[in-house]
């Protein structure tokens, strides 16, 4: 799927005659027997991809913004990058329209039903029928489906951008790759590049969690401290004036990998979501699998491991 994904950004990309991913290379940080390292090398290894395992004094050689620690490899892969994900929204979303779509912002959904005959949605603007809905609301999705029982956690997380206090050509592009660490056990977080607004500095998953419409998007001055503390540990030279950081949520499901099937009443009703935290880069090849799944009932992948095998609600009507 991570392959597919690449040659459909590459095509939006060029529809949309402006740059969406930008190529960097990736570096994950952890010790050799991490799930983390190990498992990026078991992938790596088993679809044949470019890879290398860089001890500590290699990292500190070719890439000198970060300093891992001492039991500490890296896995490189140069393929890695980023994706500019409103450019890569907007692109979809004209591509879309390109295609006949209509697109209906800012509509909150109120409710669906469906039976063998199609499917209406009400939302606060009106009604609509169709033939097949597909259920895609991210953090929401467990309001829109009621009659299921999933065991959706939806968690907090918030990202952080730094300016560097020195060598800030260290932290560009081009010297720079993305990296994701594994540390202190079970602890995960990542960063970006300087792109003109900062380095970026994220914790992956351990966030507060709760109900979307509750989950605070203000963040407290001890969160950038905390933040700095990892950039004072794995960055020092991004250890700068702090710029920005926004709160965004992750939904994640049991063994957080994707939720992609059909209804477990309605036949004409699909749901690809949520995405664990990591979906947003494969959004152009899960979009590609709707679509087939919507138009000939089949895909070309193995959905097998998204399939939900979740319960409906208890008392609620079959």
């Amino acid at each position: 799927m991570v392959r597919r994904a690449y040659e459909l950004w590459r095509e939006l990309e060029r529809d949309a005659a402006e740059p969406l991913l930008l190529l960097t290379g990736g570096l994950m940080f952890g010790r050799p027997d991490s799930e983390l390292v190990a498992g990026t090398r078991a992938s790596a290894e088993r679809y044949g991809l470019d890879h290398e395992v860089l001890t500590v004094s290699e990292i500190s050689r070719r890439f000198p913004a970060f300093r891992p620690e001492p039991d500490m490899v890296a896995v490189y892969e140069p393929r890695a990058g980023i994706l500019f994900p409103e450019a890569c929204v907007q692109a979809h979303l004209s591509g879309a329209r390109a295609c006949g779509a209509q697109i209906h912002g800012d509509e909150p959904v109120l409710g669906w039903e469906a039976d063998a005959n199609g499917v209406s949605v009400t939302t606060r603007s009106g009604n609509y029928g169709a033939d097949l809905l597909i259920v895609s609301a991210g953090a929401w999705v467990g309001q829109l489906l009621e009659s299921l029982e999933p065991p959706l956690v939806v968690e907090r997380q918030v990202a952080f951008w730094f300016d560097p206090r020195s060598s800030p050509e260290h932290f560009s592009a081009a010297n720079c790759p993305v990296h994701l660490w594994q540390f202190d056990g079970d602890r995960f977080a990542y960063g970006f590049p300087d792109l003109g607004n900062g380095v970026k500095v994220a914790c992956h998953h351990q966030g507060v969690t709760g109900s979307p419409d509750s989950l605070t998007r203000e963040v407290a001055v001890d969160e950038v401290e905390n933040a700095r503390s990892l950039i004072r540990r794995f960055l020092p030279d991004a250890d700068g004036t702090f710029r920005s950081a926004t709160a965004c949520l992750y939904t994640n499901t049991p063994d957080e990998h994707f939720w992609i099937d059909r209804h477990p009443q309605y036949d004409n009703v699909l749901i690809a979501s949520p995405c664990s935290g990591h979906g947003f880069k494969f959004a152009s090849v899960i979009g590609e699998v709707l679509a087939d799944l919507a138009t000939s009932g089949r895909s070309s992948f193995d959905l097998s491991p998204f399939r939900s095998r979740w319960p409906l609600r208890p008392g609620h009507p079959d």
